[in-house]
């Protein structure tokens, strides 16, 4: 997935720092785009260390720190340009997509808190930890993290394949957010009832993923249906949901999401394995 970037190491612990000589700097646009070059389904970052006094650090990958410009618009260099999340989802891989999706999870955050949601004055930057502070009241403010889940329900050994109505436009697993109260199984049963109208039993745990792109932390969880209920789908949101046996499922060739992962496992006959850490 996009977080298993071995042998590389990523460290998250927050340090009140300024770039060195050799770390990078990402510049996002208006919009959440990056500015990058890619070539050969890899990403190289710009040199954009003149500015670095506007740089905020975000965390490491082995020893290079990666830091968030957040100072006036700089000229673009040449062979570099502003670049989505989901450009370098299907055209690259490795850490520097993880370093991508993980940068704009930070830049999304400090673009929606740049001032007090309780008094309206300038939010500042804490020197101990990772965390924004009113100038005037006080306030508080730590970066967001939205609870998911994906569920991969089973039935007479198939699968449970959504199609989307809108965005994303492959095959895809029942997933939702988590609502106030709920415990992440309860979530499960939830969502699937929602989307699909049948009732699921042996939740079980499978795997978790952090997804920058939508500040969200995945879980993945997978399921067998209760019942014979037919499936009834939601169309708000879903444009199919249907089973399909293993021969039927189709993957994508790069395996970054946790979606992806499971109808992986699955398709492989391993979904009942124990992920061992």
């Amino acid at each position: 997935m996009i977080q298993d970037i071995g042998p590389s190491v990523f460290h998250n612990e927050y340090r009140h720092i300024r770039p060195r000589k050799d770390d990078v700097i990402l510049m996002f646009d208006s919009g959440g785009a990056v500015l990058c070059s890619m070539s050969c389904g890899r990403i190289a970052f710009p040199d954009i260390r003149e500015n670095d006094d506007d740089a905020v650090y975000l965390f490491s990958i082995d020893n290079t720190g990666y830091f968030l410009y957040r100072g006036p618009a700089v000229q673009k260099p040449e062979g570099y340009n502003f670049y989505r999340l989901r450009e370098l989802r299907s055209s690259s891989s490795g850490p520097e997509v993880f370093a991508a999706f993980t940068a704009y999870h930070l830049w999304r955050w400090y673009e929606d808190n740049r001032f007090c949601g309780s008094c309206a004055s300038p939010m500042t930057e804490d020197t101990k930890e990772r965390a924004l502070v009113c100038t005037k009241c006080g306030r508080m403010v730590y970066p967001r993290i939205n609870p998911a889940v994906i569920v991969g329900v089973i039935k007479d050994d198939r699968l449970l394949i959504t199609r989307y109505n809108r965005g994303y436009s492959h095959d895809a697993l029942i997933a939702g957010f988590a609502e106030i109260g709920e415990t992440l199984e309860q979530t499960v049963a939830r969502e699937v009832m929602e989307e699909a109208g049948i009732r699921v039993k042996n939740i079980r745990y499978y795997r978790s993923q952090p997804w920058g792109m939508a500040q969200d932390l995945l879980a993945g969880f997978f399921c067998e249906q209760d019942g014979d209920d037919p499936i009834r789908v939601d169309d708000s949101e879903l444009a199919s949901a249907v089973y399909k046996s293993r021969d039927q499922i189709e993957l994508q060739s790069a395996q970054l999401s946790l979606t992806n992962e499971m109808m992986t496992v699955f398709k492989e006959g391993r979904a009942g394995q124990e992920i061992k850490w």
